[in-house]
């Protein structure tokens, strides 16, 4: 919406009020640890071969056993990000609905063959998955289960062990059900992803920081304020409890297996954190210098602010919108709108803007 007054035109005034605060570098930020388009396309064309390949390896080799697929973790639930070095990944899990056969570390080292020369980086095998490198770009995921039609829950195949009843699209559509409408869990969720990635150091896996977002969000219509608020939360439910139940079977605290050194690195560093939230939003005017203090915790990945005053550029704005939208507003020789000298201005309707 524009408002024309004495020559002077007034575009989008709320807009324009927005730069008194962090909000907008939060959704810039948000752009940065989005994997671009490029890099999607290629992931996907990726995933499609390591599909065939796995899909022809068990045609020829073990025809008992008939893979199916379904995309699952941070993927699926839009929440992956691109690390500081420019990597992603996606979790690919392999279904094999037939009664248990072989012991999961096979069915692992089977997938492993597979894959192996999909790339030129050898596969790891991994504990829970098979991880196909492309190197200094993203990386592959195959976890494999069994899953009988007649199970409620899929099994996992964990190298070296017993099965492990493990359901990722409870966790999915668990998350997919906690979803506000206008995306911002989401941006929290990458928002802590993208901190964790930039201390690394045995921080959180992006799982546990999901569950902690979620279950803790704290909403609001900027994204600065709702990171400050829902980093508090977190603290305050730790502080009573120690735990990241995932909500899904096999319903595993993720926290469980943290020793004094890992717990105490992480409540560290969440307690500066909160501190310095709040005084990047409650405390520094200058966006340029609270940029900076997020910084601190995301890298630069996150945009440098304006150097100005913006809660005093707010103040200043909102006085000039009421005046205009009141008809106390006058314009003097030089177009400088103010409230007593000049053209007086005729009062305007703000329709929902």
């Amino acid at each position: 919406m524009s408002y024309l007054f004495n020559g002077m035109v007034i575009e989008q005034l709320v807009k324009t009020l927005k730069m008194a605060n962090c909000n907008k570098l939060f959704h810039d930020y948000n752009g940065n640890l989005t994997i671009s388009k490029t890099k999607n396309d290629k992931l996907k064309d990726s995933k499609e071969k390591v599909r065939d390949a796995i899909r022809n390896h068990f045609k020829d080799n073990h025809p008992d056993y008939n893979p199916e697929f379904f995309i699952q973790g941070s993927y699926k639930m839009k929440t992956t990000i691109v690390t500081k070095d420019d990597e992603c990944d996606v979790d690919d899990g392999v279904y094999f609905k037939r009664e248990v056969g072989v012991s999961g570390t096979t069915l692992q080292q089977w997938i492993k063959d597979a894959v192996a020369d999909v790339t030129t980086t050898t596969p790891e095998h991994r504990k829970k998955c098979v991880r196909v490198i492309y190197k200094a770009d993203y990386h592959i995921d195959l976890p494999a289960y069994y899953f009988p039609e007649d199970w409620s829950h899929p099994q996992l195949a964990v190298k070296n062990e017993d099965l492990q009843e493990c359901d990722p699209k409870d966790v999915v559509d668990w998350f997919k059900n906690e979803k506000d409408n206008n995306g911002q869990l989401v941006r929290i969720v990458k928002y802590l992803k993208g901190w964790g990635d930039y201390k690394r150091n045995k921080m959180p896996s992006g799982l546990a920081m999901c569950i902690l977002a979620a279950i803790n969000i704290q909403y609001n219509d900027r994204d600065d304020v709702a990171i400050k608020d829902t980093l508090a939360k977190i603290q305050e439910s730790l502080e009573n409890s120690f735990e990241c139940i995932v909500p899904a079977t096999p319903y595993d605290d993720l926290f469980e297996s943290y020793d004094e050194a890992r717990k105490n690195n992480f409540l560290s560093n969440l307690d500066d954190f909160v501190k310095d939230s709040e005084k990047a939003v409650n405390d520094e005017p200058n966006q340029n210098r609270a940029s900076k203090i997020w910084r601190k915790y995301f890298g630069d990945k996150f945009p440098l602010g304006k150097d100005e005053d913006t809660d005093a550029k707010e103040a200043q704005l909102k006085s000039v919108s009421n005046k205009i939208l009141s008809g106390t507003a006058y314009a003097d020789s030089d177009g400088k709108i103010n409230s007593s000298e000049g053209v007086k201005h005729k009062p305007h309707t703000n329709y929902g803007q």
